[in-house]
């Protein structure tokens, strides 16, 4: 079992459990210092606290995650990373068990290739051995960036671009990640796509694997930038607008994104969105609404 531990202020540690619970099927738990007087005589009834605990610090909480090796740990990472840094969370993570450049490479041995929906095959790079099954292969190296397609919620936008998705539209990818969602977008047969991360780990990825998938940079622009807080990066990203534009990232993102999104899409556009835990469903359509 890995520990994989999450640094930060606790003013936004709840928010980063959320995130946490996203990232992995396994338990989460908060220490969180920051009430320890209140709450030792709220709920222990009690005056006398332990020197040790009063040493506590007081403005940070750590955010813990209990993962097995097979459950991905390099995906949970990632995933954390990106989240955080989209949100403009300062967080330090640390790894318990084996170091992190160890299992950075030894998850490798659990991801195998992947059938998602009815057409796709996503294949890691390192896999020479593997039948495409008639399915249109995504080669993937994912580095430091999230997306594999072992998360429910990559693969959840997966079968519904795959649904929806015709020859010819534009796309854009918010939050890209290691490009897996616009790559394949491609390989389906979309006309060009563009994709941004404000994580340059993630943009790196992207053009890698765009690459290493025969992807021409004519047909895919990868940027570096928030669409959101930034007017002119989003005028500049939706110059021409998108026939569909795909977020894979959680409510806290997509709802600020869905004041300024439109503005990025065609008429009759559709926009794709996942990552949202159940409690956050009703604030996201308000959102949406």
């Amino acid at each position: 079992m890995i520990s994989l531990d999450m640094l930060l202020l606790t003013e936004v540690q709840e928010q980063a459990a959320d995130m946490a619970q996203m990232a992995v099927d396994g338990g989460i738990y908060v220490e969180d210092y920051s009430r320890l007087e209140e709450e030792a005589r709220e709920i222990a009834h009690i005056d006398l606290i332990d020197e040790e605990l009063l040493a506590k610090d007081r403005e940070h909480g750590l955010v813990h995650l209990y993962i097995s090796p097979e459950e991905n740990p390099k995906e949970a990472l990632a995933f954390l990373r990106e989240r955080c840094a989209g949100e403009g969370i300062d967080c330090e993570f640390s790894v318990e068990s084996c170091a992190e450049e160890d299992w950075i490479n030894n998850w490798k041995q659990y991801f195998h290739p992947i059938p998602v929906g009815e057409k796709l095959l996503i294949r890691p790079t390192w896999e020479e051995a593997y039948d495409p099954q008639g399915r249109t292969v995504l080669h993937l190296e994912p580095g430091l960036a999230f997306g594999t397609g072992t998360h429910e919620t990559t693969r959840l936008c997966l079968e519904l671009l795959e649904k929806y998705l015709k020859p010819g539209m534009s796309l854009l990818d918010v939050g890209c990640g290691s490009g897996i969602l616009s790559i394949i977008a491609l390989l389906l047969g979309a006309k060009n796509a563009t994709a941004t991360d404000v994580d340059v780990h993630a943009v790196e990825a992207a053009i890698e694997n765009a690459h290493v998938n025969g992807i021409e940079k004519d047909v895919y622009t990868v940027l570096t930038g928030d669409v959101i807080s930034d007017g002119d990066f989003r005028r500049q990203t939706g110059v021409h607008k998108f026939d569909m534009v795909l977020a894979n990232i959680f409510a806290e993102i997509i709802i600020p994104l869905s004041g300024v999104v439109r503005e990025m899409m065609k008429p009759g556009a559709l926009f794709i969105t996942s990552g949202i835990i159940d409690e956050r469903e009703d604030d996201v359509r308000e959102a949406l609404t």
